[in-house]
């Protein structure tokens, strides 16, 4: 879908934006700008959509943006208030520590750095939590130790083989604020609905188009038919149950808004690559802390 332009908010005074957000929702619009995101998620879970990418978003995930990737996150269903969200970010544009530092022979890897986070890098290991560390202490530094401390990211960033790529692609097209809302209606529409059959005609209407051009138009937008939007909602939030490991996997199916269990199975597979069971065995155990 087409991504709505975000002016990121900037201080005079400050060469770049760092903010701890608690009791924030995040409910935002699909959308995107220039500055790189570094986004720790203290606490809150629900369903992120990164470029091409949907997943589940859940706490102490840290997710580096490259400049002018869509993106937004949604809080999941019974989690709306905005007590159940708390978050550090740090917006800056590729050039705010100057230009001359990008070509600098001992700063190489910072380019690259910026290059692969217009897919979208998702930061694990020891790396994280050096980086998690400097984003605290960076939210109430001033003057040059805060410069220092994004350097200091930057560094550990660029040099860390921790990081994972989200999106297959980062090209995209800009929006105006009418073609925005409509998606963001289809959007509104399905996150509130997935559990439920939802038929072409009704999305249709929402985006005030016949069920012929929605599909045209739908296609177009996101490279993917509406179908496979829901289907890939669906698998999310059932990917989201599995970890949770309160439900058996039929009731889950039924709650995701799948008809029958086959019917699930066979979509699971074809979106994650694996079944039901080999994910939960995959990163059920991931989520469960060890035993001091």
């Amino acid at each position: 879908m087409k991504p709505h332009f975000h002016k990121v908010p900037v201080q005079s005074q400050t060469s770049f934006s760092i903010r701890h957000d608690k009791n924030s929702g995040f409910g935002t619009v699909w959308h995107y700008h220039p500055e790189l995101e570094l986004h720790y998620l203290l606490k809150g879970k629900g369903v992120r959509f990164i470029g091409d990418n949907i997943s589940n978003f859940s706490d102490g995930e840290l997710i580096l943006l490259g400049e002018n990737l869509p993106h937004t996150w949604r809080v999941e269903e019974g989690a709306e208030s905005n007590s159940n969200v708390e978050v550090i970010i740090i917006h800056f544009l590729p050039t705010c520590l100057g230009t001359d530092l990008l070509h600098l022979p001992e700063a190489y890897l910072i380019p690259r750095l910026f290059e692969r986070a217009k897919k979208g890098l998702v930061i694990n290991g020891e790396a994280k939590e050096k980086v998690i560390r400097l984003m605290h202490s960076a939210v109430n530094a001033q003057n040059l130790d805060r410069l220092i401390a994004l350097l200091s990211i930057l560094k550990i960033l660029a040099e860390t083989p921790e990081k994972e790529t989200i999106a297959s692609a980062h090209a995209f097209y800009k929006s105006n604020d009418s073609e925005t809302l409509r998606l963001n209606k289809v959007y509104e529409f399905t996150m509130a609905n997935y559990r439920n059959d939802i038929n072409l005609q009704d999305v249709a209407a929402i985006a005030n188009l016949g069920i012929t051009s929605f599909c045209r138009y739908f296609k177009l937008m996101t490279k993917k038919t509406y179908n496979d939007f829901l289907v890939e909602i669906r698998i999310s939030h059932a990917c989201r149950f599995l970890i949770e490991d309160r439900l058996a996997t039929e009731v889950i199916c039924f709650e995701c808004g799948f008809n029958n269990v086959s019917n699930f199975y066979r979509h699971f597979k074809k979106v994650t690559d694996m079944t039901p069971l080999e994910y939960k065995r995959k990163y059920l155990y991931k989520s469960v802390p060890e035993m001091a």
